[in-house]
């Protein structure tokens, strides 16, 4: 089963998000950032390796921060916003400055604490249905506030609770002994906040670093290669509680191939014409020719399109209401590659006895 227009749609406006907001910083040339003394000293340690590979030092520079600026963009917005439409979920933070921190019994604090302990020194390994079992049992014992936590992805159904700590296929050295203890907390603490279900807390990767397209798809995982070259991944957690690459994607979608759907996404959108068809979509004048409409249609977004192809029916409904005309003809875009969600909501909200065909 493909992913329904509505999940593509969003998906195609974040990659149209991203793609604006990466062109306005791309480094074109690096006259404004020739000065970078200490980068280019060192880089003459490697100037046999990058012989007929970077013919321009300064530009690598700047190229190389706005990689690091896509890699940010990619690990603290894509994937996570990527991530809510597919699961119809959200990001949920059990803090003192936002949600408020969540109660766990003073026994859960100490099987936490006895957790992390054995694991730190490898009395255990990880066994998730051991860890559970110590976690998951009632107590009176007297509460006290659980650590800080938050899940990057929160969703639940009338039996479980799911969350998911959405990382970096690249960790920081000793990230994991945190990651783990703020997993078992949070679970401890999930588990008395609702009552009767299921709780489930996981680590998600986006995609597989360690596989080799050559020979191997990119949306493949080899969960034990990867997880092991990790530092201390491991020590601390399970592969039960783990999700890499495609098995993460489907995991969200409750659908097979997700990952490659998305990824099709990417590929339709991100090309070189990318400015000039995003252009065409800001242009109002050419809101009416065939050609901004197959450009609508190309890049999934179906709500434009629907506005566009009863334009007739909209204007003759809206005729002699200056205010819906205005809004009418607002841009789709803005400049930053958000799509004008208010104004189609606006419309529909205020025609909504139009007979449109809806998506």
């Amino acid at each position: 089963m493909a992913l329904s227009n509505n999940i593509k749609e969003k998906i195609s406006i974040e990659v149209i998000k991203t793609l604006v907001t990466r062109f306005e910083s791309f480094p074109e040339d690096a006259s404004n950032n020739r000065n970078a003394p200490f980068h280019e000293i060192f880089l003459k340690a490697f100037s046999d390796k990058l012989e007929g590979k970077v013919s321009d030092t300064p530009f690598f520079i700047s190229l190389s921060s706005w990689l690091q600026g896509l890699n940010t963009t990619l690990g603290q917005t894509f994937f996570e916003n990527v991530a809510h439409y597919l699961c119809n979920g959200e990001k949920r933070e059990y803090t003192s400055k936002k949600l408020g921190n969540l109660p766990i019994s003073h026994a859960q604090r100490e099987h936490v604490s006895n957790i992390i302990a054995n694991l730190s020194n490898s009395i255990n390994l990880p066994d998730l249905q051991d860890e559970n079992a110590r976690l998951f049992q009632a107590s009176d014992t007297p509460l006290i506030n659980a650590l800080d936590f938050s899940a990057d992805v929160f969703f639940e159904n009338g039996e479980a609770i799911f969350a998911i700590e959405l990382k970096s296929v690249k960790p920081n050295s000793g990230e994991m002994r945190g990651e783990k203890q703020k997993i078992l907390e949070g679970k401890a603490a999930l588990y008395r906040h609702f009552p009767g279900k299921r709780i489930f807390f996981y680590i998600g990767f986006p995609f597989d670093p360690t596989v080799n397209p050559a020979n191997e798809p990119v949306t493949g995982y080899n969960k034990s290669r990867f997880l092991g070259s990790i530092i201390n991944m491991n020590k601390y957690f399970d592969p039960e509680e783990t999700l890499v690459a495609s098995e993460l994607w489907d995991f969200l979608s409750g659908q097979r191939h997700t990952m490659e759907e998305i990824l099709e996404i990417i590929n339709i959108i991100s090309t070189t014409a990318f400015l000039d068809k995003f252009q065409l979509l800001a242009d109002n004048s050419k809101r009416m020719t065939p050609a901004y409409i197959a450009q609508l249609q190309e890049w999934n977004l179906f709500s434009e399109k629907e506005l566009i192809e009863n334009s007739s029916l909209i204007t003759q409904r809206i005729a002699g209401n200056n205010l819906l005309k205005r809004t009418y003809d607002k841009m789709a875009f803005d400049g930053k590659g958000n799509y004008n969600w208010d104004r189609y909501h606006h419309l529909n909200r205020n025609a909504d006895d139009m007979d449109l065909r809806r998506f």
